[in-house]
């Protein structure tokens, strides 16, 4: 699935079908469900899920553990807007 047909999902009430658990938490903060994108990622310990954990907590503000979260993907907090990250995130995680 490309960028293009992610997004365009946000359109329906379900995430698509075979979606990583990472792309499903992606999918419900697009559609604005920050709450339930962060109960899917929460007991994750991958490096990926960290990344996505990361960027869920800077979205909500909370850059303490924003950072905790990009020190765990191996990552630094990125200097982009929150809609550039979620977009480099999908993108990432679809190859």
């Amino acid at each position: 699935m490309d960028i293009d047909t992610f997004t365009e999902s946000l359109k329906h009430h379900t995430p698509p079908l075979g979606l990583t658990r990472q792309l499903e938490a992606l999918w419900y903060d697009g559609k604005g469900d920050w709450e339930k994108a962060h109960d899917l990622i929460n007991d994750l310990e991958d490096k990926q899920s960290a990344h996505v954990h990361a960027y869920l907590h800077r979205k909500e503000g909370d850059l303490w553990n924003a950072d905790y979260w990009y020190r765990r993907a191996g990552r630094q907090r990125p200097s982009t807007t929150l809609e550039e990250e979620w977009m480099d995130l999908v993108k990432l995680l679809e190859s």
